[in-house]
């Protein structure tokens, strides 16, 4: 009973750490349904977990859905906090290209197959670039968080991610 007790708490512990969650299953998949308010640009905003094969890294990510939200992206914002991002879904898999015109804070691109694992990451990009920003084959998902964060958490090619 005291293991089961010691488990829990833990378990509630992790789970007030900022991106870092130590939930799995059910509880996970809810807490990944809660509803959030719209963001101050007025998108969607839903959970996202990234687990990598130490811990799972929340985000809390706004959705760029439409043609014009997934134009404007990240454009003109001046901060982007280390638990946040934006996650471009795709209707279809396809070749994934992103510049950095006009976004004036450096990101981390993340690149998802349809299954949820992602298939690379374009670390710290240049702001203003236009040089092309592409993934190495058809994804689903794009994912853009702060530049650096991929580093840091320890994100990398194969790992899973939910949202």
């Amino acid at each position: 009973m005291i293991k089961i007790l010691n488990a829990l708490a833990l378990s509630l512990a992790l789970a007030a750490l900022p991106g870092c969650y130590g939930a799995t299953g059910d509880t996970a998949a809810a807490s990944l349904k809660a509803e959030l308010p719209r963001s101050e640009a007025g998108l969607e905003q839903v959970r996202l977990r990234v687990r990598t094969a130490e811990a799972t890294h929340a985000f809390v990510v706004e959705v760029a859905a439409s043609v014009a939200e997934q134009a404007q992206g990240l454009m003109f914002r001046t901060e982007l906090a280390p638990d946040r991002g934006m996650i471009f879904p795709f209707p279809q898999d396809r070749m994934a290209s992103f510049w950095m015109k006009n976004t004036v804070i450096p990101l981390d691109i993340i690149f998802i197959r349809r299954d949820g694992t992602i298939e690379s990451i374009a670390a710290n990009t240049i702001p203003y670039s236009l040089a092309p920003v592409r993934s190495n084959e058809p994804v689903a998902t794009v994912l853009e968080i702060a530049a650096g964060r991929a580093a840091e958490l320890g994100l990398q090619a194969g790992d899973s991610v939910t949202w």
